[in-house]
């Protein structure tokens, strides 16, 4: 979740970010820059592997008929906070000439196939979530145009998108949810290792050979280029320049390898971590507890945060709505540099924490009140 604001005050604060300057091109990054980018990588893996975690521990003591309940009304809240209040934060458009189809979006989709999978066998669940996740990279090559119903199915499928409507309207899909399906389907299963009966070294057990066993499958397939990621890597005429190519992975749709390279470190984290508590634990899990707060919060106070630096150094407030047009042609020299740009997100995170604690503490004192579970 912190890792998170980071890669956000980067979108709105880094020189050259409203220019679609991509931050992991290998001509134009820095170490510093790559690795700001790359670590946000983990956020959404991780988001959409525990959410499947919680709704399988969610549903340990539901019957199946609640838990469709839940993760299918809660797929479709989440739908609708991206179309309406997600779109909104980030762009500050009234009009919503700019629809972008992003994390939650998945999430929520995600949730939503989920409320179906589990009425079938486990060892059935985890053949489609292997399968969705490791076989969705055989159809790279199938490449859509157009905005013929197939084409936008597949778009929201598979392929990234923008649909363009008379320049009023861009519909930008960004989190094509095939393999995130297979994330949220494999997160499910792996809530059984967190059951109260199973026992805690068999779970640190599996979770170093995951762990390992996944970081292992991405040197391989990545080494040899033969499978796995639509961006094969190529020797560039420096070292550091072939490390950026080698782990440029593709993120939009995750491919094997991504998801490979972000929820094998994970596994490791969870198996080193485990038993670890003391303050800045306690600090972290805060956010953790109240994620949906604390991400429109946070996007929300970002973006007005540009909006004042850009007052601040004489710009207009104006060149901060986001619209179908694109940005403002003022923002072509606008920008801070990653100094500025860690010292916001240390300043965001720390300005959130006293709401975000507050509200955790509302939640745990109201576990009866049902709506809380949606917010």
């Amino acid at each position: 979740m912190v890792i998170m604001a980071l890669d956000h005050v980067r979108d709105y604060f880094y020189f050259g970010s409203f220019l679609a300057a991509n931050p992991l091109d290998i001509e134009t990054t820095t170490p510093l820059l790559f690795f700001t980018r790359f670590i946000s990588h983990y956020c959404a893996p991780i988001f959409i592997f525990l959410a499947g975690t919680s709704a399988f521990l969610y549903g340990s003591n539901k019957s199946k008929p609640e838990l469709f309940k839940f993760l299918f009304t809660r797929g479709l809240w989440l739908v609708f906070l991206e179309i309406v209040v997600n779109n909104f934060i980030w762009f500050f458009d009234f009009n919503y000439g700019f629809m972008n189809f992003q994390v939650i979006w998945a999430i929520g989709f995600s949730m939503i196939c989920l409320s179906f999978l589990i009425y079938l066998p486990k060892p059935v669940i985890l053949f489609l979530a292997i399968g969705l996740i490791a076989g969705h990279n055989a159809f790279d090559g199938v490449m859509m145009e157009g905005q013929s119903i197939q084409s936008i199915v597949w778009y929201f499928l598979h392929q990234p998108h923008v649909l363009t409507y008379d320049e009023t309207l861009k519909i930008r899909v960004g989190y094509p949810v095939i393999p995130w399906i297979g994330v949220i389907a494999l997160g499910y299963l792996f809530g059984t290792w967190y059951q109260k009966e199973f026992d805690t070294c068999l779970r640190r057990k599996w979770l170093l050979i995951t762990g390992l066993g996944s970081i292992t499958l991405f040197f391989i397939l990545r080494g040899f280029n033969i499978y796995g990621d639509l961006v094969p890597w190529l020797v560039q005429e420096s070292t550091t320049k072939t490390v950026y190519s080698f782990f440029s992975v593709t993120k939009y749709p995750a491919s094997l390898l991504y998801l490979c390279i972000t929820l094998g470190p994970a596994m490791l984290f969870l198996y080193a971590f485990e038993t670890t508590k003391n303050k800045l634990t306690d600090f972290f899990l805060v956010f953790g507890r109240v994620p949906l707060l604390y991400y429109f919060l946070h996007v929300l106070v970002i973006h007005s945060l540009a909006i004042i630096g850009i007052l601040i150094f004489g710009g207009q407030w104006q060149d901060m709505i986001l619209t179908a047009k694109g940005p403002s042609p003022n923002l072509l020299n606008y920008g801070y540099s990653l100094v500025v740009v860690y010292l916001v997100w240390i300043a965001v995170v720390l300005f959130l924490y006293p709401f975000c604690n507050k509200y955790m503490k509302y939640k745990a004192n109201n576990k009866d009140k049902w709506w809380l579970s949606y917010l």
